[in-house]
């Protein structure tokens, strides 16, 4: 009787991977308000279809597969994000540098005309 049991345990689907597909969406969501499209597009469009594959499988009921595929959507997802802030950080950057260069050539011909 037992090993019935644990056969019929193993046979069953494991559960929908529905917090991983809910995760893998907030961070597709969050990296769109980062503007990851426009800095990562790449692994926003790796996300995306990683999600959606992620569905799929978990409407065939290939529960393990979805759930692997959505928290690599996830993954995707947060390069996304961290990309696009590396890149609007760097951005910021090159504009103080510019004004610190403007700045300090002002105070050149400054100190040339005195």
């Amino acid at each position: 009787m037992a090993g019935l049991l644990v056969l019929a345990g193993c046979a069953t689907t494991p559960p929908a991977p529905d917090q991983a597909l809910q995760a893998a969406e907030m961070a597709i969501g969050n990296a769109e308000r980062d503007r990851a499209p426009e800095f990562a597009a790449a692994e926003m469009s790796g996300a995306r279809a990683k999600l959606a594959a992620a569905r799929d499988a978990a409407r065939n009921e290939q529960m393990v597969q979805a759930r692997r595929l959505a928290e690599q959507s996830l993954a995707d997802a947060e390069l996304a994000s961290a990309k696009a802030e590396v890149a609007q950080a760097t951005a910021v950057n090159d504009e103080m540098q510019k004004s610190i260069d403007a700045l300090q050539q002002e105070m050149q011909r400054n100190q040339e005309a005195h």
